[in-house]
């Protein structure tokens, strides 16, 4: 095989590669092989077919292009590696000449890792908003726990909203039964709008043994897009009685004895949860100010691609809840032009910024171990609510393994950088990053 490169901006060569037709013949038997075992012909075992009848019923021009096609990716990984090329993405191949018996002649264009001169990090601050914390933000963490610890009594009186209601409930369309539309004995807080629509308003006021009527318009079945008449009958009323705020509370809900303790407790994780975002606003500043120092430029071709798969993700997220991307767009009153201008802008940033770290990553050696790749796969695991050995057989058999590996490796280098970098507060106090090594011990412990 014969190869040159050629350079067509920063971020993109294209290859030409020539290979004579004697170092196709492996990829050319095996695609006979391949073609043989999947072909019948009566008098010929499976496997066992001659080449000149495969030619006669295939085609030698079949034959020929699966062998070509096996034959180009191995040849391209080949000039990668003679050239000493870093690429990104997937190639886009061209077949200038190919007859059969000559060199197969083809052009390969790809994405290259720009050469990037990094800045200096210890030289770089960044500046982040000072802490605050208000007494609201702390009362808002004892009412969400002590809603934790709420008990529901029943009550002899009308339902209200914010009580918890025992009901029946029966849907008919024109006095018949609609499939699935009856319930017993379901609990329901009462002003939640949890489950249909005009639900709330019709139990508001009723007692137990109490029942009404109301029209709903059905969303799914058979008679979806028709108004059911929904009768409702009210069993039980309860209502949700808050434990008193005192130092038995404080001893039933935590481990502290009096609500001071507790308070101070609550303080203190509201307090670091804000450090870890300040931590988090000045590693976007940071990362902001190296990519724009280094003046990366982005490789269209990995842009690209991103955008497609983000754009993708966003359809399969959509179809999930049961939208189309033309209901989003209507809704977020936007033109798919302005969602891909907007998918474009954040691929470009993100690449720019997966560029800077894999080149800090080379410049600072830094490794991976078993362990941290582990760490991270069991995490990723969890996650997706998988077991850890299933979770990574699927990466490798979907190839994506390399790059959870890559986003690690990246991880590391960012690391490395926050350590050098200096943050302070619009007040000018200094930052450390105590508070991020506390809440990844925190987490580490909780995955083991």
């Amino acid at each position: 095989m014969k190869s040159t490169v050629e350079t067509l901006s920063p971020t993109r060569v294209r290859l030409a590669i020539e290979v004579p037709f004697v170092e196709l013949e492996p990829s050319l038997k095996k695609a006979y092989r391949e073609i043989g075992s999947q072909v019948q012909v009566p008098g010929f075992r499976r496997g066992k077919v001659p080449t000149a009848v495969i030619d006669q019923r295939v085609g030698r021009g079949t034959v020929l292009n699966e062998a070509v096609q096996e034959a180009i990716p191995e040849n391209i990984l080949a000039a990668v590696r003679e050239h000493d090329l870093k690429t990104l993405g997937r190639p886009e191949v061209e077949i200038t000449e190919f007859n059969d018996g000559d060199s197969l002649n083809f052009t390969a264009e790809v994405d290259v890792r720009p050469e990037i001169t990094i800045p200096d990090a210890s030289t770089l601050e960044v500046t982040v908003d000072e802490l605050q914390i208000d007494e609201s933000e702390i009362d808002e963490q004892v009412k969400n726990l002590r809603e934790r610890f709420a008990t529901l009594k029943t009550v002899e009186r009308a339902a209200a909203e914010g009580d918890y209601v025992q009901i029946d409930l029966n849907a008919t369309v024109d006095g018949e039964d609609v499939p699935g539309g009856q319930a017993s004995n379901i609990s329901h807080e009462v002003g939640s709008k949890q489950l249909l629509p005009g639900l709330d308003e019709a139990v508001v006021g009723l007692a137990a043994g109490d029942d009404t009527t109301f029209t709903t318009q059905l969303v799914g079945g058979d008679f979806a897009g028709r108004d059911a008449d929904v009768a409702v009958t009210v069993r039980t009323v309860k209502e949700k009685e808050l434990p008193e705020l005192n130092d038995e509370f404080a001893q039933m809900a935590s481990e502290f004895d009096t609500i001071e303790e507790l308070r101070g407790d609550l303080r203190n994780r509201v307090t670091q949860g804000k450090q870890v975002e300040q931590i988090y606003a000045a590693r976007d500043k940071a990362l902001a100010q190296l990519v724009e120092a280094a003046e990366i430029p982005a490789p269209e071709g990995v842009v690209r691609e991103e955008v497609e798969s983000r754009k993708q993700a966003m359809v399969d997220q959509l179809e999930r809840i049961g939208a189309s991307m033309e209901e989003y767009l209507a809704a977020e009153d936007k033109t798919e032009e302005q969602i891909d201008a907007e998918l474009t802008e954040a691929a470009t940033e993100g690449v720019k910024v997966q560029l800077l770290l894999d080149t800090l990553a080379d410049a600072e050696d830094v490794q991976v171990s078993d362990d941290e790749f582990g760490h991270e796969i069991v995490h990723r695991a969890q996650r997706a609510g998988m077991a850890p050995q299933q979770y990574y057989d699927q990466l490798v058999r979907s190839g994506a393994a390399a790059a959870v590996f890559g986003d690690v490796r990246r991880g590391k280098a960012l690391a490395a950088v926050m350590e050098k970098i200096t943050i302070k507060d619009s007040a000018g106090n200094g930052i450390t990053l105590d508070a991020l090594r506390a809440a990844n011990e925190a987490e580490h412990n909780h995955d083991h």
